[in-house]
């Protein structure tokens, strides 16, 4: 069927929100734009001008399409070696979608990506549709082919399983950037001490290298534990300056909504910082380094203007 240049228009203004909602049930900025790309497809096949709720049938069908990539994606993360971590997006990618609220931010940071690879394919669609966009039960039930009282069962389920795993972390833009500036001084000080006081007691440090780069397979526990790795990750030397290949710069910047620091060498991002800020300190460092997941963060970054380098690892 040729669409006319209207059923195209609609299509193009339903981009950004089928885009926002692949990326939190896949985690994967390229996968989530393949899904979206299949969704015109079916587009462009179906007899339009009978579809009476253009963007309730998009969804859908984008919905079923993501269900289909998870199941697949459960058996490919079983090999996968390493953590796995999500694409990040860096601050200004549409794809991040809304923002408005602290349930819309939290949706798409890495903390909360990861635990919703523990949620059903079911659970995690109730989960980014009732909590990221507001979709009423109703609506969601007839996307999954349910019953609104099961929607609203597993969105229960799928809500208490985050919220299980981990405590919200908001906190306002300048004291987040105080801590990350102090974290950088403690880690290029060459003590742990320093380190250690701005870490919480539980704080982990978790890589993903997809077996491309050198990572951790386990991820790092405890306050003592991370600050020596943070430590060494900090100090310049010839076994960095190798893996590295040229002079590394350290950005502060912001990535899936989180404080994040990003790795460039000669302009290509090599890593994606994301820091977990809790009132009792720095929980978590979650760092993307899969070259396949940065490609995108590369662009974007070619793309923009970021100022002088925080540091700078020679």
């Amino acid at each position: 069927m040729v669409l006319t240049g209207n059923q195209i228009d609609l299509f193009e203004a339903s981009m950004p929100r089928l885009k926002a909602i692949a990326y939190r049930l896949l985690g994967s900025a390229s996968d989530a734009e393949d899904a979206v790309q299949d969704t015109f497809l079916r587009w462009q096949s179906a007899d339009v001008d009978r579809i009476e709720v253009p963007e309730a049938w998009l969804t859908k069908v984008l919905t079923n399409l993501c269900l289909n990539q998870l199941t697949s994606a459960r058996a490919r993360r079983e090999t996968y070696v390493g953590q796995w971590l999500p694409e990040p997006l860096l601050a200004g990618d549409p794809m991040l979608g809304p923002a408005d609220t602290v349930e819309q931010r939290e949706s798409v940071s890495f903390a909360v990506l990861a635990l919703m690879e523990r949620l059903s394919p079911d659970e995690r669609v109730v989960y980014v549709l009732r909590e990221a966009f507001g979709y009423p039960h109703r609506r969601i039930a007839e996307i999954l082919d349910a019953t609104e009282s099961a929607s609203q069962q597993l969105f229960h389920r799928a809500k208490k399983h985050i919220a299980d795993g981990r405590t919200r972390t908001e906190i306002d833009e300048a004291a987040a950037r105080r801590i990350v500036d102090e974290f950088l001084t403690a880690a290029t000080s060459g003590r742990t001490e320093p380190l250690v006081r701005l870490l919480t007691a539980d704080a982990v440090a978790i890589g993903d290298g997809g077996g491309k780069v050198p990572a951790r397979t386990r991820p790092f526990e405890g306050a003592v534990a991370v600050a020596k790795f943070m430590r060494s990750l900090f100090t310049p030397n010839q076994a960095a300056r190798n893996l590295l290949g040229g002079t590394a710069e350290i950005h502060v910047s912001y990535a899936n909504g989180l404080p994040a620091l990003v790795a460039t060498v000669d302009g290509r991002v090599i890593g994606v910082m994301c820091l977990e800020i809790t009132a009792d300190g720095i929980a978590a460092f979650r760092n993307q380094a899969n070259p396949d997941k940065l490609e995108r963060a590369t662009r974007q970054w070619a793309a923009t203007d970021h100022g002088e380098p925080a540091l700078r690892i020679t």
